[in-house]
C-alpha cells in the first residue's frame, strides 16, 4: 500500500490540532454526508468529545473518521469511517475501520456501532461484510435520507480481510 498516514484530532491529540486538518476532516464528511454538512465550528466541537481522524495516501486526504465514546444513550462505542468514492476499493477503508476499531474496543465492553447514510450503498455493504447488522433507521429533523445504525454481532470479529471499502 502507498505511503498510508494517520492525523489524529480531538481528545487523542490533546497538544492541539491544525486548522488543516479540521478542515480536510470536515470536507470528506461532507462529501460522504451531504445531507448534514458540518460548518468549521460543528467540527471544532466534535473533536472536544470524539477522535477524528483522517487517513493520508501520498499527502491526499482520501478518508476520515469519527469513533465516538459511549455516553448516556449509547453504551457502545461508534466507529464511522469514510472513503471518498475516487479512493475506494484500495484498502483504505480497511485500514481506516481497523484503526478507529482498535480505538472503540479500548472505550467500551458494551459493543460497536457504526451509522451510515443509507444512501450509501457502498458504506452498507461495507459495514454488512464486517459483521455489522441493522438495529435502527432515522432522519434528521429536515431531511429526507434516514441514517442506518448497525451494531456488530457478538460473535463478529470485525475481521478487515474483505477489501469493499
Amino acid at each position: 500500500m502507498n505511503d498510508l498516514r494517520f492525523e489524529t484530532a480531538g481528545p487523542a491529540n490533546p497538544a492541539g490540532t491544525a486548522p488543516a486538518l479540521l478542515e480536510d476532516w470536515r470536507l470528506i464528511h461532507n462529501a460522504i454526508i451531504p445531507t448534514a454538512p458540518l460548518s468549521p465550528g460543528d467540527v471544532r466541537e466534535r473533536a472536544g468529545r470524539n477522535r477524528l481522524d483522517v487517513v493520508y495516501v501520498d499527502g491526499v486526504a482520501v478518508g476520515c473518521s469519527t469513533v465516538r465514546p459511549p455516553d448516556e444513550e449509547t453504551p457502545a462505542a461508534t466507529v464511522i469511517a469514510r472513503v471518498l468514492p475516487e479512493y475506494r476499493g484500495r484498502g483504505y477503508g480497511t485500514a481506516l475501520y481497523a484503526h478507529g476499531l482498535a480505538h472503540a474496543r479500548t472505550l467500551s465492553d458494551a459493543g460497536v456501532e457504526t451509522v451510515v447514510l443509507a444512501s450509501n450503498e457502498e458504506g452498507l455493504r461495507f459495514a454488512l461484510a464486517r459483521g455489522f447488522v441493522e438495529t435502527e433507521r432515522y432522519v434528521l429533523p429536515g431531511d429526507t435520507v434516514p441514517f442506518v445504525t448497525l451494531r456488530l454481532a457478538e460473535n463478529e470479529t470485525a475481521g478487515t480481510d474483505v477489501a469493499a471499502d
